[in-house]
């Protein structure tokens, strides 16, 4: 891994605002880091190839909604799976469909930018899925809130997350 890595909790300017504001609170917090990257290497595969990360270090944050009830969820998991949302994610919202959010209003909801979305400091009330073999990885890599960092963090420190749940078989 190729990171210049600092303490997330002194280094404010390199998180997303509700990032910022969630983290003090989160169990594990300073076990959290982050790292500067360049912003137009946000996106996944881009990212790993340049910062030497691999795809199973690598966690997405995918947000999702159910419908028609428009409830709006987190889908945390590996770079090497993708989400079962018309399974797994479908059946633990309760609505008959699920899809993707679209990007605006992932990125409005959030707070946070598109391709730099992480789990902490999502709103109040929206559940969080953590896929199991996220749980398992000592240096996970996910989004910061803003395309030009990477937060660093052990895997279960984000099932640790408020309102979080770890699911097996969340991802394919």
């Amino acid at each position: 891994m190729n990171l210049d890595l600092s303490p997330a909790l002194e280094t404010p300017a390199l998180l997303a605002p509700p990032v910022l504001a969630a983290l003090p609170s989160l169990p594990g917090a300073d076990q959290v880091r982050v790292a500067p990257i360049d912003p137009g290497l946000a996106d996944t595969a881009a990212f790993c190839a340049a910062y030497d990360v691999t795809l199973e270090q690598s966690a997405n944050c995918v947000i999702v909604v159910g419908k028609p009830a428009g409830v709006y969820a987190a889908c945390v998991i590996l770079a090497t799976t993708r989400a079962d949302v018309n399974g797994a994610v479908r059946r633990l919202l309760g609505t008959r469909k699920a899809s993707f959010a679209p990007m605006d209003d992932a990125v409005g909801l959030s707070g946070m930018e598109y391709g730099g979305i992480t789990p902490i400091g999502l709103p109040a009330g929206w559940p969080v899925y953590v896929d199991a073999r996220v749980t398992s990885v000592d240096a996970a890599v996910i989004g910061s809130g803003i395309r030009g960092s990477k937060i660093v963090l052990p895997g279960a420190v984000l099932a640790s997350l408020p309102g979080a749940t770890v699911v097996d078989g969340l991802a394919l």
